[in-house]
């Protein structure tokens, strides 16, 4: 596709310096641009770069206008302009278009004003797809689940029955939302499985990364607020809710029954205990381990950082003393202040 540089300034809302009737059709880096593509500068360290750049056109903030040697759209979030090119230059294609003929609908089911379903699919009764919804190939949507307006799933994504998605949602190929959360009682050793009896319910504008699962509630529903983005494999336990504007990275586990503030970012392979909060505005760098309640807003890590094999087998050692050194130095100050 292609697109001119006045209709992309207009996309992005930026100042144009340049022929606006100059065609743009691709996005690339500073370094490997070239006729016809736009690049962004977003950081200064790679100011050398624009000099060079063979670029139609970059976005660039007001300080890079001057030097810049070709066209440009000038904003102060140049991230924020690739984000909204990307956008304007996609060409990623729809999930599904019309209703394939192999897909199953049941009679009672509601489709909307453009809804299209792809090869395989399942639609069982009850199910209500909004205007505008799109369902990849080999998806399964159960009894009583909504979709919202402009809803797209991507292939082979399970939704279990009595689920709720807003509009404006996409969910990556493989993501299973609704199956059952992890919940037992032992009866002399022997497990019973207790019946998750709730749904989920997630939000408007919320994303979710490939092969990620997001269990139904035991009794009340799972709550995924509106303007949350998760990443592929992910695992969300029973009754978590998940707060406005959150960011969760590849590889986080969350227990059953955990809350998370608004405006939350959380590194990649997190790892957060159950029947727990997290307030608003907190940071969670990657692999931590959250096992106690946050309740004050900022960046918060945990783990062993990374060393060669020799020096990691002596800190694992030591780690495995600190009961004992604990225990010799509570003697050792309890004789000191005997002699003082």
């Amino acid at each position: 596709m292609s697109i001119t540089l006045q209709q992309l300034a207009q996309a992005l809302g930026a100042e144009l310096h340049g022929d606006p009737a100059q065609p743009i059709h691709k996005l690339n880096t500073l370094d490997k641009a070239g006729s016809g593509e736009i690049a962004f500068l977003t950081d200064s360290k790679y100011r050398h770069l624009l000099e060079k750049t063979q670029a139609a056109a970059v976005i660039v903030r007001p300080e890079d206008k001057a030097v810049c040697p070709v066209a440009c759209l000038v904003m102060s979030d140049p991230y924020l302009g690739f984000a909204l090119a990307a956008q304007a230059l996609d060409t990623t294609p729809a999930p599904a278009v019309d209703v394939h003929p192999s897909a199953v609908v049941a009679e009672c089911a509601s489709l909307g004003e453009g809804v299209a379903i792809g090869a395989n699919a399942v639609i069982e009764s009850g199910v209500v797809l909004e205007d505008g919804v799109i369902v990849g190939a080999g998806c399964f949507i159960g009894k009583n689940t909504r979709l919202g307006a402009r809803t797209r799933l991507w292939a082979n994504v399970t939704i279990y029955h009595d689920v709720t998605l807003g509009s404006d949602c996409l969910v990556q190929a493989g993501t299973v939302i609704g199956a059952d959360g992890f919940g037992y009682a032992n009866n002399k050793g022997e497990w019973i499985k207790i019946p998750q009896l709730g749904g989920v319910m997630i939000g408007n504008r919320v994303e979710i990364g490939a092969c990620t699962t997001i269990d139904r509630g035991a009794l009340e529903d799972t709550r995924i607020a509106d303007n949350v983005i998760i990443d592929n494999q992910c695992q969300i336990a029973h009754n978590v809710e998940i707060g406005y504007g959150t960011a969760m990275a590849g590889g986080t586990v969350m227990a059953g029954s955990l809350k998370v503030g608004k405006y939350c970012i959380i590194g990649g392979a997190s790892v957060f205990n159950g029947h727990m909060e997290i307030c608003d505005g907190v940071t969670i760098t990657g692999m931590a381990m959250v096992m106690r309640p946050i309740t004050e807003p900022g960046i918060y890590s945990s783990g062993i950082p990374l060393q060669p094999n020799k020096e990691w087998r002596k800190t694992a050692a030591r780690v495995m003393r600190i009961d004992d050194m604990h225990k010799r130095l509570g003697r050792l100050e309890k004789k000191l202040n005997n002699n003082d």
